[in-house]
Formats: structure tokens, sequence, C-alpha cells
């Protein structure tokens, strides 16, 4: 009976033991996906800020490339309006003077 005894005393220490062990295995695993967690985030959020950084350059780019062409319009725009007064302002004048007196 003893025997018995001591076979499940050893039996129940052995399972006591690899239930601990487990544990500590547990544990580790644990650890190891929090800190794989933490590096895949901190990876992700350092990536998301590069392309965040990258769209606001790109989008400044584009900004400046498209106000440049409006200046450039409008300065053509302007020249066309200057050089049509330069070359017809005698004829407007007379024409709104005619229209004045007319009425």
């Amino acid at each position: 009976m003893d025997t018995v005894i001591n076979k499940l005393w050893e039996i129940e220490e052995a399972a006591g033991a690899i239930a601990d062990e487990a544990n500590v295995r547990k544990k580790a695993f644990a650890k190891e996906m929090e800190d794989k967690t933490a590096s895949f985030d901190a990876g992700l959020e350092q990536e998301t800020a590069h392309r965040i950084a990258d769209i606001g350059h790109k989008m400044e780019a584009d900004m400046e490339a498209m106000l440049a062409r409006q200046k450039s319009d409008f300065e053509t725009l302007l020249k066309q309006l200057e050089d049509n007064y330069n070359r017809y302002h005698t004829a407007y004048a007379d024409a709104l003077f005619q229209k004045m007196i007319k009425e």
C-alpha cells in the first residue's frame, strides 16, 4: 500500500512539475507575443508616419506646381489684356464715347 501511495505521490510531483513548466512556457510565450506585437505596432506606426509625410510632401509639391501654372496662366492673360488694350484702347474709348452721346 505504501508503494502505491509513493507511486501516486511521485506521479503527482511529476504532474506538478509538468504543470509548472507549462506555466513558465506559457508566460514566456505571452511575453514573446507581447514583444512581437509591440515591435509590429511600432514598425507600423513608423511606416504610417513615413507614408503620411510622403503624401504631405507630394501634396505640397502638387499645390506649388498648380500655383505656378495658375500664375503663368494669369500672367499670360494679363499680357493679352494689356496687348489688347494697347492696340484697341482708342477704338474702345471712341465706341464708348459714341454710345454715351447717342443716348
